[in-house]
C-alpha cells in the first residue's frame, strides 16, 4: 500500500530533522550548570525553541504537498477524469467488496449527497455534464406517472416512496412526464387551458418532492404516443377547430399545432411553483428539458419534416429559458443523413421513422443526445444472447458518435427488458443491465461521452397494475438493486473528483482517498 509507504516516510524524516535541530537545545542546559548567564538562556532558549518549531513544522508542510501533490497527480483525469486500468480495476474491487447492500440507505447515497452545498444548475462543458465545474456523471430511472399519481390524495405518496427508494441506491435523475394532454386527471384541458389544481398538486408537488430526495428531473414536454395525449391531441384539437388535418404527423409542421405546442411550453417553463416559490425555468431540480417522448414522423423518411420542428422549438425553448438544458428524445436511429451507420440499425425499417440521429442533434440549441434501448421490442421478443451484443454495440457507435461527430454529451435515456418476454428471467436482466453499466464505464474513465443512463422503470410498491412489464421495485429484486447501488457509488467516485486538477482548496473530500488510501477498508 503507498499511502503506509508515505507515511512511514514522512514519519522518519521528522523524526530526524527533531532530534537533529534539536539537539542544541540542551546546550544552554550545561552552560546553566556553570551558572553562564542563566537569565540571558532562559530567554534566548523561548526563542530559540519558537524558531526551531516553526521550521519544522513547514518541513512537514513542505512534505505533506510533495505527497498530496504525488497523489493527485496518479489519479488526475483529463477532460474531468481519465483513470488507467488498474486504478479504475483496484477501485473497482474496494467498492464490489465494502458497498453495503441494498436495504440499506447508506452507501451509494451517501456519496452523492451533496450536504449543505449549494443546489446549482447542471450545465455541460464540450461532452460532459458539470454541476459548479464539477463532473456529474448520470445513474438515474424513468417513472413516467409521477403527475397523475400526485394529483390523487390516495396515491400521491407513492411519489414520495420512489423517490426515497431511487435515492437510498443512489439513483440522482429521475425522466417523467410534464404533460398530460386531454386525458384523465388532464393537465392541460384544451390547447392553452389548465387544470390549476393538477399543476400545483401534481406537478408542482413531483419537481419539490424531487429536490427533497436531492434528484433532478428530466421533464418531457409531449409525447409521439397517443398515451397522455401527445401529438394526436394536439391534432383532435386542431380538426376540433376546423383545420385540415389528414396524419397525426401534422403535428410537426402545421403552423397552428406548433402554436399549441409553444403555448405548452412557455406555460410550464413559467410556471411558479407553489410550494417553492421557485419559477420552473429558474430551478436547478430541474436537469433537462425534453422536447417530445421519441419523436417520429414515419409520414417523410427524408428526416425533413420532423428535422424543421426540432429546429424551431429547440430555439424556442433555449429563447426561453438560456439556463437550462434541452434534448430531443430520440430513440437514436440513424437515417439519411449517416448510411454508413444504418448497419447499427436494428432493423430496416429504423432506418424508415423519420429520425436522423446525428443529423437532429446538430440543432441549435440542442445540449446532449438522447438514445434508447430495447432490443427486445426492436430484435426479437424471445430473450437472447444476440440482445446482449446488440446493445453493447448500439451503445459504443453513439458514444462514438457523440465524441466525433457531435461534440456533446449521450444520455441512454431508457433502457430495459420486459418480464414478458419468452425466456426472461432476473438473471438476463440484471445481466443486461451490468452490460449498459461497464458500457458507460469505459467511456467514464477515458473521458469519452458516455454521460449516464436512465433505467425504464422503478416502481414503488403496490403499483403492480401500472407494470408494462418493464418494472422494478427495488424491494422485491435485491440483486438489481445491488448492481444499480454499486455503479451508483463507482458514478459517484467521479462526480466527486476536484473539477480540473486537485487543489488545497477543493470543496469536497474525494473519496477516492477512501478507496485507495483509509486502512479500514
Amino acid at each position: 500500500m503507498r499511502h503506509k509507504t508515505f507515511k512511514s516516510s514522512l514519519q522518519q524524516i521528522s523524526l530526524v530533522l527533531l532530534t537533529f535541530l534539536s539537539a542544541p537545545l540542551y546546550f544552554p542546559r550545561l552552560l546553566s550548570a556553570e551558572k553562564w548567564c542563566l537569565s540571558i538562556s532562559v530567554h534566548c532558549l523561548s526563542i530559540y525553541r519558537f524558531i526551531l518549531s516553526c521550521v519544522c513544522l513547514y518541513i512537514c508542510l513542505l512534505l505533506t504537498s510533495a505527497i498530496v501533490s504525488r497523489r493527485c497527480s496518479d489519479l488526475e483525469v483529463s477532460s474531468f477524469g481519465v483513470m488507467d486500468g488498474d486504478q479504475w480495476d483496484t477501485t473497482a474491487e474496494e467498492v464490489d467488496n465494502h458497498l453495503p447492500s441494498s436495504s440499506s440507505s447508506q452507501g451509494a447515497y451517501e456519496l452523492n449527497d451533496v450536504g449543505e452545498e449549494e443546489w446549482q444548475m447542471v450545465a455541460r462543458k464540450g461532452n460532459q455534464f458539470v454541476i459548479n465545474d464539477q463532473p456529474f456523471y448520470v445513474n438515474g430511472f424513468n417513472t413516467y406517472w409521477l403527475m397523475v399519481f400526485a394529483a390523487d390524495q390516495s396515491t400521491r405518496g407513492k411519489v414520495t416512496e420512489v423517490f426515497q427508494q431511487a435515492s437510498s441506491v443512489g439513483l440522482t435523475v429521475c425522466r417523467t412526464w410534464a404533460f398530460n394532454d386531454g386525458q384523465w386527471r388532464a393537465l392541460q384541458k384544451s390547447p392553452g387551458v389548465y387544470d390549476e389544481d393538477v399543476f400545483k398538486l401534481a406537478l408542482d408537488f413531483v419537481v419539490s418532492e424531487a429536490k427533497k430526495y436531492k434528484i433532478r428531473l428530466i421533464l418531457s414536454l409531449t409525447n409521439n404516443w397517443d398515451a397522455y395525449g401527445g401529438k394526436a391531441q394536439y391534432v383532435k384539437w386542431g380538426k376540433a377547430t376546423g383545420l385540415n388535418l389528414t396524419s397525426d404527423d401534422d403535428f410537426f409542421s402545421h403552423p397552428t399545432l406548433r402554436s399549441y405546442y409553444k403555448a405548452h411550453v412557455k406555460a410550464v417553463l413559467n410556471r411558479v411553483n407553489t410550494l417553492t416559490n421557485i419559477t420552473y425555468k429558474d430551478d436547478p431540480t430541474i436537469f433537462a428539458w425534453e422536447l417530445m417522448n421519441e419523436p417520429r414522423c414515419t409520414s417523410d423518411p427524408s428526416g425533413d419534416k420532423l428535422q424543421s420542428w426540432i429546429t424551431d422549438m429547440a430555439v424556442y425553448v433555449k429563447s426561453m429559458d438560456a439556463k437550462h438544458l434541452v434534448e430531443i428524445g430520440l430513440e437514436g436511429f440513424y437515417g439519411p443523413s449517416a448510411p454508413d451507420r444504418a448497419q447499427f440499425n436494428p432493423n430496416s425499417y429504423a432506418t424508415q421513422v423519420g429520425t436522423d440521429f446525428i443529423r437532429n442533434h446538430q440543432v441549435l440549441g440542442v445540449d446532449f443526445a438522447s438514445v434508447h434501448i430495447y432490443a427486445d421490442s426492436w430484435i426479437s421478443l424471445t430473450i437472447s444472447d444476440s440482445h446482449i451484443q446488440f446493445i453493447k454495440s448500439w451503445m459504443e457507435a453513439h458514444i462514438e458518435d457523440a465524441e466525433r461527430y457531435l461534440g456533446m454529451p449521450v444520455v441512454f435515456g431508457e433502457f430495459g427488458v420486459s418480464s414478458k418476454d419468452p425466456g426472461y428471467n432476473t438473471s438476463f436482466r440484471d445481466t443486461m443491465i451490468n452490460t449498459v453499466y461497464k458500457t458507460l464505464l469505459n467511456s467514464t474513465k477515458r473521458g469519452g461521452s458516455g454521460a449516464g443512463s436512465l433505467l425504464w422503470q422503478i416502481f414503488p410498491d403496490g403499483t403492480d397494475y401500472m407494470d408494462d412489464g418493464y418494472a422494478i421495485v427495488l424491494s422485491k429484486s435485491p440483486s438489481t438493486s445491488n448492481i444499480i447501488s454499486l455503479h451508483s457509488t463507482r458514478v459517484a467516485i467521479f462526480n466527486s473528483m476536484c473539477s480540473w486538477k486537485c487543489k488545497w482548496g477543493c470543496k469536497k473530500k474525494n473519496p477516492l482517498e477512501a478507496f485507495f488510501y483509509h486502512d479500514d477498508l
